[in-house]
């Protein structure tokens, strides 16, 4: 399990949340076969809205929001030929820093022929929230993965901007010991504004799809979709390499970029997964 920080749950450092699952093959179903947590982080009982073989999981953050000090830790182990499903049931909130930096960090590690899927739902960034992001994949030989995530700077339905504050980012995946994508950066309000940053938008998303793709058609679907957004939209997918899928958008509404996400998503999973297009129950409650 790896540690975000020592601090205790409770203390004047914020609480610190960690949780372990473990999913295995056990003949045509994928079974949860470890979970362990410590402070505020746990998931509800295993679901099978696709049948046994896939085994979806709701991962719960029971404060409803993160604060200055805080730190998650998710860590996920799929074994050989096991898929396992994770989302949230609702958007993440990181709420100011009161002069304490929060953070998150997943580790997901799938073994041979395994798949794991990563989808929760958006993340908003509160004004002057300051906030530290890891994501780092590990797939064995085999094995795929399918990664989608949403960032919304500040809450534009509210009329609040995101005006002070700074979120980091490091993403990091490797399939068989090797590095496929490295990604990090910094967003502030000098770099959402700039040309070379966001552009002045104010949501941004990306779906990452790691495994056997086919070539012809993938691309030319998935770039279509950029004319059903709004007029503000900014949308782009690329190979990066041969197994590496990136879909990226850029915009001021959440819900447009879930639409979209879930509409990439729904041409990506047949293809990589060999299974038909899902929305994570979550996203419609």
């Amino acid at each position: 399990m790896p540690h975000a920080a020592s601090h205790s749950a409770g203390s004047g450092n914020g609480w610190l949340a960690q949780l372990s699952l473990a999913f295995g093959r056990d003949g045509a179903a994928t079974r949860l076969t470890g979970r362990r947590h410590h402070g505020p982080l746990r998931v509800q009982k295993p679901l099978y809205p696709e049948g046994p073989e896939i085994c979806h999981t709701i991962v719960i953050h029971p404060p409803g929001g993160v604060v200055g000090g805080d730190r998650l830790a998710l860590d996920v182990q799929a074994g050989a030929g096991a898929h396992a499903v994770l989302t949230t049931p609702g958007a993440g909130k990181w709420y100011r820093a009161n002069g304490k930096t929060s953070g998150q960090h997943v580790q997901l590690s799938a073994g041979p022929d395994a798949t794991i899927e990563w989808l929760p739902q958006e993340s908003i960034f509160y004004d002057d929230a300051d906030v530290e992001l890891e994501h780092s994949v590990e797939l064995a030989e085999g094995a795929s993965y399918l990664g989608c995530e949403i960032l919304c700077m500040g809450r534009r339905a509210s009329g609040e901007s995101f005006n002070r504050g700074r979120i980091r980012q490091r993403t990091r995946i490797r399939r068989a010991g090797k590095l496929l994508w490295w990604e990090q950066g910094v967003l502030t309000p000098q770099s959402i504004a700039s040309p070379l940053g966001l552009a002045g938008q104010t949501v941004c998303a990306t779906l990452l799809a790691v495994g056997q793709l086919p070539a012809n058609g993938l691309l030319q679907a998935l770039r279509a979709l950029g004319s059903e957004g709004p007029g503000d939209n900014r949308w782009g997918a690329t190979m990066a390499g041969k197994h590496v899928l990136v879909v990226r958008h850029l915009g001021h509404d959440s819900e447009a970029a879930r639409e979209l996400m879930l509409a990439a998503m729904r041409i990506v999973r047949p293809e990589l997964l060999g299974r038909p297009a899902l929305t994570p129950r979550s996203w419609r409650t």
